[in-house]
């Protein structure tokens, strides 16, 4: 472990290091994501606690350690996002564009191929994500939405578990450059 610089947690090998995935991979899982988020809770609606698009952005941004390329993907997901649901069009674009900047910020600090870091890191961006939208809600919408803070830790659990079998299937799609 290398702790010099202000740094936590970075592998000395590891460090620096982005992570290439082929075109296909980075076009059809946030797809596959955002399509599964918008139809599937549809008809299994214990399912709707579950933010795969989120997780799906979070891992992308971890993995290739560009805070652009980052802000770039959680835009494109939740603008994709936005246009597929009911919901006012740009608020799941704002939020998951700040999620994958973040993402890819924190990337650089921490060595993010750690299962118990992975972990924590979905839980406080689910976390971050829900906070964010209820502020926008409010803010731009002028809605009251009801701030459940011990639903949205449980369900943060819950998507952290999700998260962590996601990266691990994700880790298997990597191209061998």
């Amino acid at each position: 472990m290398d702790y010099s610089g202000g740094r936590v947690l970075l592998s000395s090998q590891r460090e620096g290091q982005s992570t290439h995935y082929s075109p296909r991979v980075l076009i059809l899982v946030p797809l596959a994501a955002i399509l599964f988020q918008v139809y599937i809770p549809q008809f299994f609606h214990f399912l709707q606690f579950l933010e795969l698009p989120m997780l799906v952005v979070v891992y992308f941004a971890l993995m290739r350690r560009s805070q652009l390329g980052g802000l770039f993907l959680g835009a494109l997901v939740g603008i994709a996002q936005d246009s597929l649901t009911i919901k006012p069009l740009g608020m799941y674009g704002i939020v998951k564009t700040l999620v994958g900047y973040f993402a890819a910020s924190v990337s650089v600090r921490f060595d993010v191929e750690h299962s118990i870091i992975r972990g924590m890191l979905c839980f406080f961006f689910y976390l971050f994500h829900q906070c964010l939208y209820w502020v926008m809600e409010r803010a731009l919408l002028g809605h009251q939405p009801p701030f459940e803070m011990q639903s949205w830790l449980v369900q943060g659990g819950l998507n952290a578990v999700v998260g962590l079998a996601l990266f691990h299937f994700l880790d298997k799609l990597r191209s061998s450059a």
